[in-house]
């Protein structure tokens, strides 16, 4: 394995990237970012080389934020949501999504249920590749595709 600070150095945006998707905060997404490496250099020695380093890092992100969201459960309402930064992808199914207002289109994706939420705000906010969104939730990239799909069916069938 390369060393830590070679391994924050290429890998540091992609987990903030992430956890930016997930938090829509970009403070505690540095600061979930920082906790996720201290738990990758405490952990370094369960690291097996299976899956691509930012898979690893990402589900330590998401483990690190799951574990703050139960001692800190939010107390901001979506409409309270920077629009700015709550989408920073320029995906292909950003774009498709693009004719709701943004705000409408977070409170949507909010209301859809687990895992269809998570899976969407992985793929168009996080900008990760299906096979990276399998590998995060523990799961396949045929997985992650048909809830992606059926995801954006719901969000469809809300529109109309």
């Amino acid at each position: 394995m390369q060393p830590i600070e070679e391994i924050y150095r290429d890998y540091a945006k992609t987990v903030y990237k992430f956890l930016v998707s997930q938090t829509r905060d970009e403070d505690l997404a540095e600061e979930l970012t920082q906790e996720t490496f201290y738990q990758a250099i405490r952990t370094s020695d369960r690291y097996d080389e299976s899956c691509k380093i930012t898979t690893w890092l990402c589900a330590i992100a998401r483990n690190v934020l799951i574990t703050y969201r139960r001692k800190h459960p939010p107390l901001e309402d979506i409409d309270e949501v920077d629009e700015a930064s709550a989408a920073t992808s320029t995906s292909a199914e950003t774009e498709a999504l693009s004719n709701l207002s943004r705000v409408d289109l977070l409170r949507k994706i909010h209301n859809l249920s687990d895992p269809y939420k998570e899976v969407i705000y992985l793929r168009v906010f996080g900008d990760l590749s299906f096979a990276e969104i399998g590998e995060v939730l523990g799961h396949n990239e045929n997985w992650a595709r048909v809830t992606f799909y059926r995801g954006k069916e719901k969000l469809g069938k809300e529109a109309d």
